[in-house]
């Protein structure tokens, strides 16, 4: 059989076109902020993970700027050989400083960081234990390992615990779990997963890229929230959301950091990140640092999102972060949904399976610091009559 028939016989995204609710790769025209012009017209931004909103503040882009004009573009090498910066060195020292923890490893892309962890990590006949909504990114570091992945029912404790009754006397484990859920917006149970890891002498990994600058003391993320920093071996984050750049980071014990960085070929065989993103991130966290009410303006703004599309007869979850899942089950559904805000001026991401358990899609929005009651009230109303109203 021809390898590409696989190509030509692929029609979800056809029919979809086809049916005019195809929902990816809409246009940008304007700046990433809480309102854009997209494909000519002007957009409620809800489905960006800018959570401060710092992708236009000042400070941030002109650090890129300088940058740029300093450095260049470019650094045409991996940070094992040509590729190291002062400035990256500058930005992993501040993030470890900031998150409590004695080292900091950057790499180029989120993405990249949990493949460039998890597979120097786990090796042959180590286990990771994995929770089932786990990001993406998880699960490929996993399969890039050497070890077995064993994954556990969303937030079950009592099935973690199975699950690390069952791994073999002797050997490494590590439990890894989002420390926000990217889809739901819920939080991690952290304190049962840490005292279960103590108890069965496992290492515990939080991908904490929805939690950095939205929760903890001064938006440090969900191991400052439950008061775990020193219960959690290695914490995972990014860059592209409360940071305003690209890239992501491990943070953990010196001996640790230093075994990823000579033994994760992710780290080794991928060009560092630009001057311009790595100047932009540090901006972006001395900024976090200097303005932590953004992060309660944030938290503020969830909870006014959430009491308000309540009011309107719009169901959400509880939750403390400002990813507000709406849900609408039906694949087509969702489409048609996210196709009707559109089109009446809200952006908001239509997710479906495999980002979501089939027959449970929906529509995420997600808040930024900088978006004002107004202009909630605005998106929310147009939400009620998409959603609740049924577009009438």
């Amino acid at each position: 059989m021809d390898i590409f028939e696989k190509c030509y016989t692929f029609k979800k995204a056809d029919e979809a076109r086809e049916m005019g609710v195809y929902p990816y790769f809409h246009t940008l025209q304007s700046r990433q902020d809480a309102e854009v012009v997209m494909e000519g017209k002007r957009r409620i931004m809800l489905g960006s993970n800018n959570y401060l909103g710092l992708t236009t503040n000042p400070e941030v882009v002109e650090a890129g700027i300088r940058a740029f004009e300093r450095y260049g573009s470019g650094c045409s090498g991996s940070r094992f050989l040509n590729g190291t910066l002062e400035l990256h060195l500058e930005l992993e020292a501040e993030l470890a400083d900031f998150l409590g923890k004695e080292s900091v490893a950057t790499f180029s892309t989120g993405f990249q960081t949990n493949l460039g962890i998890i597979s120097a990590i786990v090796g042959h006949g180590d286990y990771v234990i994995c929770d089932r909504e786990n990001h993406a990114s998880i699960y490929d570091g996993c399969r890039l390992s050497f070890g077995k992945m064993v994954r556990y029912k969303h937030s079950d404790m009592e099935d973690l615990e199975r699950a690390l009754q069952n791994v073999p006397d002797g050997a490494g484990k590590l439990v890894v779990t989002d420390g926000v859920f990217s889809m739901g917006g819920d939080i991690a149970r952290l304190p049962e997963i840490t005292a279960l890891a103590k108890k069965y002498r496992a290492r515990v990994l939080v991908d904490d890229a929805h939690g950095l600058g939205v929760l903890g003391e001064g938006g440090r993320g969900v191991p400052s929230h439950f008061g775990l920093e020193r219960e959690v071996d290695i914490y995972m984050s990014t860059f592209s959301k409360s940071l305003a750049s690209l890239g992501g980071y491990m943070a953990a014990d010196a001996k640790i950091t230093d075994y990823v960085r000579h033994n994760s070929r992710p780290f080794i065989f991928s060009a560092s990140m630009t001057p311009a993103c790595c100047a932009s991130a540090l901006a972006a966290l001395r900024y976090m640092r200097a303005h932590p009410e953004l992060v309660a303006r944030l938290r503020e703004l969830s909870d006014y999102m959430r009491s308000g599309l309540a009011a309107r007869g719009v169901p959400v979850m509880a939750s403390a972060t400002p990813i507000i899942p709406i849900y609408t089950y039906e694949f087509y559904v969702t489409l048609r949904k996210a196709k009707e805000l559109f089109d009446a001026g809200v952006y908001v991401n239509p997710a479906l399976p495999p980002a979501t358990p089939p027959n449970e899609c929906l529509l995420r929005t997600s808040l930024m610091a900088t978006h004002t009651e107004a202009l909630l009230d605005e998106a929310m109303d147009i939400i009620r009559t998409v959603i609740a109203d049924g577009g009438e």
